[in-house]
């Protein structure tokens, strides 16, 4: 599957990761468009220049504020993005990603996220890498993004609220659940900005499958570490560990199928009336089971798993139907092989009525079946019976009549 590898050995800030999408083959052009249906345009230009860390080379973006402004709400920033006429994928990740940092901000602070003032991420260039993010992201369509572990840094770091650890506050809340190195370099190698676009979009760490690059994009910062202080990102093609045991399991049955895959989401804003019609969808789609789980996210969030199992013909329309009729912006698709029974179906007389039989071979040879359901409910009414009675009555004749005694 289409994949971006995020590899932040030397952390991630904002311009180094929009640097390095730009390197890797997002054009500079529709970047700058993009940006500039945000309701600032004439406050600020963005650029791009080569520049290198310890012989890598790669880009470093440069955003030249007119009239900076240091101190917006959330709901400032929220107005900017929606007035925005972006496309409906990119106000959504924008929005989610400055909804992370409104969180983690207010539970720092103790106030509401919507009553959050934004100092350093809500200036003027850090509004500019997160939406660019979004953009960036959007137009490359990975399926799913991967990272390594993140390096956080260590010291100290001047900040609005003063003198800080490293790594700050909002970014250590933003990386909760998410694997950190600490103090491979003397400083900070990773920002709020950054922290938050990787909260956002990743969907594995510390990936176990396979990746085969077939692009490389490096974003330059401006810190001298005694490492590089470079963000490399990748774009390829990524089998999950899953995929990668297909073949050996493959050799070990002959009766394995793949080709399937389960598709999941996490929703956590959504109206439970609602997951009965998403349900019904998904099955119209071409899912083969459709099911939701309780589950609690980070920060102790409550929530809904929503897992479809389909074929690789409707992986498409499934994963369509998720998105469109749900509030999710994301999801993740797990191809998985699966074991099945030879089976056969068959219809059989009883004296209630006919019936389909499904009838399946156990490895060790046993025969088992089970009676439609819908069959014997029609027929139980239709004879003025319980449905267990009719249910017991037909069955002790099926078992008699494939010869599997009573």
């Amino acid at each position: 599957m289409k994949a971006l590898y995020y590899q932040p050995s030397c952390g991630i800030a904002g311009d180094m990761h929009l640097a390095a999408l730009v390197n890797l083959g997002v054009p500079r052009a529709y970047l700058v468009d993009m940006l500039g249906r945000l309701p600032i345009q004439d406050e600020f230009e963005l650029t791009f220049e080569p520049a290198s860390k310890m012989g890598i080379s790669g880009l470093q973006a440069n955003v030249q504020i007119a009239d900076q402004h240091d101190h917006r709400h959330h709901s400032t920033i929220v107005r900017m993005i929606t007035e925005a006429a972006l496309p409906d994928a990119v106000t959504a990740r924008a929005l989610a990603i400055f909804a992370l940092i409104a969180n983690a901000e207010g539970k720092i602070h103790n106030v509401p996220p919507e009553k959050v003032h934004f100092h350093e991420v809500g200036a003027m260039d850090s509004i500019i890498d997160l939406v660019g993010a979004a953009v960036a992201i959007e137009y490359l369509q990975p399926e799913i993004i991967i990272c390594d572990s993140v390096e956080v840094g260590s010291g100290f770091v001047n900040c609005a609220h003063g003198r800080l650890p490293v790594p700050a506050p909002a970014t250590q809340e933003l990386l909760m659940g998410v694997p950190c190195q600490y103090g491979t370099v003397d400083g900070e190698a990773t920002t709020p900005t950054g922290a938050a676009i990787i909260a956002n979009a990743v969907s594995e760490f510390l990936p176990k499958g396979t990746f085969s690059p077939n692009a490389i994009g490096y974003g330059v910062g401006r810190k001298d570490f005694s490492i590089p202080n470079v963000l490399r990102i990748a774009l390829g093609d990524y089998q999950p560990a899953s995929v990668v045991q297909h073949n050996d399991l493959s050799q070990r049955f002959t009766d394995l199928e793949t080709g399937h895959y389960q598709i999941e989401a996490n929703i956590d804003d959504m109206s439970a009336e609602a997951f009965g019609p998403l349900m019904d969808a998904l099955f119209k789609a071409g899912a083969v089971e459709a099911f939701t789980q309780p589950v609690m996210m980070k920060k102790q969030r409550p929530a809904q798993c929503v897992t479809a199992l389909c074929s690789d013909a409707c992986l498409t329309a499934v994963t369509d139907t998720l998105l469109n009729a749900s509030t999710s912006i994301g999801l993740r698709i797990m191809p998985f092989a699966k074991r099945v029974l030879p089976r056969q179906q068959r219809t059989v007389a009883t004296q209630l009525g006919s019936v389909s039989v499904k009838i399946t071979t156990q490895p060790n040879g046993h025969e088992r079946f089970k009676v439609e359901h819908d069959d014997i409910q029609r027929l139980a009414a239709e004879h003025q019976l319980d449905y267990l009675s009719a249910q017991q009555s037909i069955n002790d004749e099926v078992a008699r009549a494939l010869g599997h005694g009573t």
